[in-house]
């Protein structure tokens, strides 16, 4: 099985969403869009994007935890991962939003 994003809706109307693992974990989650299809788009351009491993920011939060950010060609972050306890743990995730973003189904749960 290969991971899966669920598209949803806030509750002041926008739309955001994430790219979930084979256990059904979040691996990396969109930033907020005001149109479903913006979100759709971000959408592809995390398949796109996340092929090229110089799209994945690796940073540390000021809690001195890992985590990343994907982003697109123009610079604009796409998405981010929860914290992790390792270094290795977050390039664990990578390769994850790697391995399943090109060819996870979406589901559409925004209506």
């Amino acid at each position: 099985m290969s991971g899966k994003f669920e598209l949803k809706r806030s509750p002041n109307g926008e739309f955001h969403f994430h790219l979930l693992g084979d256990s059904g974990h979040t691996i990396l989650s969109s930033e907020t869009y005001k149109a479903r299809a913006s979100a759709q788009n971000g959408i592809e351009s995390v398949r796109k994007n996340s092929a090229e491993d110089h799209r994945f920011e690796r940073k540390t939060s000021t809690s001195g935890r890992p985590y990343f950010v994907l982003k697109a060609r123009n610079g604009e972050i796409i998405g981010q991962s929860q914290m992790f306890s390792t270094a290795e743990q977050m390039e664990d995730g990578i390769t994850q939003v790697k391995r399943d973003a090109p060819a996870a189904s979406v589901s559409d749960l925004s209506h």
